[in-house]
Parts: C-alpha cells; sequence; structure tokens
C-alpha cells in the first residue's frame, strides 16, 4: 500500500542512513529491504551471472527519493535511480505546487501490448489480410490456449488485427495480436502466443511468416495523468499570484516551442525521460523499452513533438497532462531479482501493473515542469550547477568536509559556477 503521507519536511537535510531509518518506518519496509540500500542495492555475483551474459562484476548509481506525490488521493515516496543532479529535487518541488487541487489524476488504458507477427510471399496481401480477419475468432482462442493462467487472471489475447504495408522488400502482411497482460510487461507472453500461432497464419495466408514478436510502441496501452498549477503555487515569492501568472505564461511559451519544434521537443522529452527512466531503472523495468516507446509515440501519425500539454484555464491555473505508452510489469523480470528492485517497489507500495504506470507517468509530468519552469524563469543551468557544484569540489581534489564547505562558500557567493571558481574556492578554504 502506498505511503499515508509523502511530505517529509526536511527530507533533503536528514543524513543517508537517517532517509533509510525514516523510510522504513513509514513504508514499513522489512530489515532485508533496508539492507539492500545500505549495501548500495548490489546483486551478488551469482545472481548478476544468471541474469546476463560474460558477467565481470556490477556498478552501482544513486538511489534518490521524490516526495510530495499525491496521486489518485494516495501519498507516494518515489525511487529514481540515475547520475544527472536536480532531477529529484526538481520534480519533488512540482509535485509539491499542485496539491491545492489535489495532486495528480490518471486514467490509463488497460494494459493490452500488441505482438506483431510478419508474413512475406502472399500471392494476393489484401486477399491474404481478409482470410486472416475471417479467422480472427480461431486465432484468437489460439492464442488463449498457449497461456491459461494469464486468462484465469482477467487477461488473455483480445483481438487481432491486420495490414497490409509496402516495403523495399515488397507488399507485407503485418499481423497485429492485443494481449492484455495484467501486471506483467507481457513480452514473453506474446511472443508466445504470436511464435504458436505462425503456422496456422501461414496455411491460412498462403505465405511465409518470418517475424513474431512484441511492439514496444504500445498504442493500446497509454499512460495518462494530469493535474492543475494555481498561480501561487507556482509563484516562488510565498503566494504571490501575480508573479505565478507570469511564471505561468513563460511555461506555456516553453511548452509550445517544443510543440512546434522536433528540435527543441527531443530536449523536452528527454528530460520528461530524465525522471520516467530513473523510476523505471529503480523498479527493475525495461527502461529502454519505455524509452524507445515514448520516443516513437512523440512521433507516431504526427510530426515529432512534446509527450506533454500545458495550457491555462479560465481560472488563470495551469494545467498540466502526459499521455504515452507505459509497458511496466510487477510480474518476472529484474523486479523479481534485483534486491534493490524489490525495495523500491515495497517503497512505492504500488500493487498493479497500472499502479506503477500512472507514478512513472505523474513524476514525468512533474519533471517536465521543473524543466520548463526553470527555462522560463531563471535558466535550467543556474539551478542545475548550484546542485552539481558537490561533484565539482570532488573532481577538484576536495575530500571529507571539504566538498560541503566548497559549495557553501560558492552558494553563498551566487553568480556563476564554474570549475575555476571550485578550484579557487578549495584553495581558499585549504589557507584558512
Amino acid at each position: 500500500m502506498p505511503i499515508e503521507n509523502s511530505r517529509i519536511g526536511g527530507f533533503y537535510k536528514l543524513s543517508v542512513s537517517e532517509r533509510r531509518e525514516l523510510l522504513a518506518e513509514i513504508a514499513e519496509l522489512s530489515d532485508e529491504q533496508v539492507e539492500a540500500w545500505a549495501n548500495s542495492g548490489e546483486l551478488d555475483e551469482e545472481s548478476a551471472d544468471r541474469m546476463i551474459e560474460n558477467v565481470v562484476g556490477t556498478y552501482s548509481l544513486p538511489i534518490g527519493v521524490a516526495t510530495n506525490f499525491v496521486i489518485d488521493g494516495s501519498h507516494y515516496a518515489i525511487p529514481f535511480v540515475l547520475e544527472e543532479p536536480s532531477v529529484v529535487a526538481a520534480a519533488s518541488n512540482m509535485a509539491k505546487r499542485c496539491l491545492a487541487n489535489g495532486g495528480f489524476s490518471s486514467d490509463n488504458d488497460d494494459p493490452v501490448m500488441i505482438g506483431q507477427i510478419q508474413v512475406v510471399g502472399c500471392e494476393d496481401p489484401d486477399g491474404a489480410r481478409e482470410s486472416i480477419l475471417a479467422a480472427k475468432d480461431e486465432l484468437v482462442s489460439n492464442c488463449n490456449e498457449v497461456d491459461p493462467i494469464l486468462v484465469k487472471f482477467g487477461g488473455g489475447c483480445r483481438d487481432l488485427s491486420a495490414r497490409v504495408i509496402e516495403t523495399g522488400s515488397g507488399r507485407m502482411v503485418i499481423v497485429h495480436i492485443h494481449v492484455d497482460c495484467r501486471d506483467a510487461m507481457g513480452a514473453n507472453a506474446v511472443n508466445t502466443m504470436a511464435e504458436t500461432i505462425a503456422p496456422r497464419v501461414e496455411e491460412i495466408s498462403g505465405g511465409t511468416v518470418i517475424l513474431r514478436i512484441i511492439s514496444n510502441l504500445a498504442v493500446l496501452r497509454l499512460a495518462r495523468v494530469s493535474a492543475v498549477f494555481t498561480p501561487e503555487e507556482m509563484s516562488d515569492r510565498g503566494q504571490d499570484a501575480k508573479q505565478g501568472s507570469e511564471v505561468i505564461d513563460g511555461v506555456i511559451q516553453a511548452y509550445h516551442f517544443a510543440e512546434a519544434d522536433p528540435f527543441r521537443a527531443t530536449t523536452h522529452n528527454k528530460g520528461i525521460m530524465n525522471a520516467i527512466s530513473a523510476v523505471a531503472l529503480a523498479c527493475g523495468q525495461d527502461w529502454r523499452a519505455i524509452e524507445s516507446g515514448a520516443h516513437s509515440y512523440a512521433s507516431h501519425e504526427r510530426t515529432y513533438g512534446s509527450l506533454t500539454k500545458w495550457s491555462k484555464d479560465d481560472d488563470g491555473n495551469l494545467v498540466g497532462s502526459i499521455e504515452l505508452p507505459m509497458a511496466v510489469g510487477l510480474v518476472g523480470g529484474a523486479v523479481r531479482v534485483h534486491p534493490a528492485a524489490q525495495a523500491n517497489v515495497a517503497l512505492l507500495g504500488v500493487e498493479s501493473a497500472d499502479e506503477l504506470a500512472k507514478v512513472m507517468a505523474a513524476s514525468g509530468l512533474a519533471q517536465n515542469l521543473g524543466a520548463l519552469r526553470a527555462l522560463a524563469t531563471v535558466g535550467i543551468q543556474a539551478g542545475h550547477m548550484k546542485l552539481h557544484v558537490r561533484n565539482m569540489a570532488v573532481t577538484a581534489g576536495a575530500e571529507g568536509g571539504e566538498v560541503d564547505k566548497v559549495a557553501s562558500m560558492l552558494r553563498e557567493r551566487g553568480g556563476r559556477i564554474t570549475q575555476a571558481s571550485v578550484i579557487e574556492a578549495l584553495e581558499e578554504i585549504r589557507s584558512d
């Protein structure tokens, strides 16, 4: 179950161990789950060697937790795994700014994935397509015989469609099976069903089946999340509605840039995936499939554009929404193998793939607003460099307590932070 309250005041001020202890208490985590974080979330070598080939070791990234998220009335503390500073802070900040209207709301599709069967060499591709469609009930039934457990839990093959496409190798018939995967991502179930009915598809069409594989452009499995932000919430001057309205106008203008220009939209969507991929990685999901599906959807039947939409309602509030494919699962995959992924899912308290999908989409929407708001006000680099300065201090040779002293000195001075200014500050501290 989700936690009772995601508003954790002063969380960033705590030590790493204190944060673990607090989250363990509020999320009721087991000692083993907390230990997975404390041990850098590392796999043991035996488990790692079973996951991929030619294993020589493991590799760690930070696990951060975004706070303040309320989605469909439930509170979530959301784990992010990534190396880039400012992402967790920005998402947490923006999540706090939509609470006056209840936080985020979701409206997701059922978890239906598409499996593709490629048929070549048909004498009459259009006729083959019609014959395949005429046998739809039989083929769907054959698919469902493959996975009775999935059917038992309310999933299974729901439909079948077919189309003819023009290619450099001639006309091909492409068959799509639509499979409700329930709480699984679905690759294994979908691929098995496609492979099972391939011989029958060949008999019906008179052609030859080549590829039988899932598509990561999951247009039937879209996650949709929206939120409303008041001018007061968007202000950085203590509920200043006028200043907040100016920020909202800047956000909308920045969004319109991404909506109209693919060069900007690419970076705009990369920012969205900063959060979505980080949560996917934290929870043992196939983040590469999610990334691929998201960017493909951004250009699906249109010019590549924004995955989010931003507008202003009649009351002057900022209204944001996101829609993208979200092929996630809690059954199978790394989520059942990696101890840190298990701990992160336990922290979230999600009980279904649908719930995980809406959490990830809300994270992307919040992170997008954080980037747009920064771009429309102080600029993205200023905030980014303030958070990055500790890494710069380490690069300059700072050790132990020197890191925080350098960071504090440069933040107090303000202005542009460069590697040269970091080195100068470190030398100044050491000369005292």
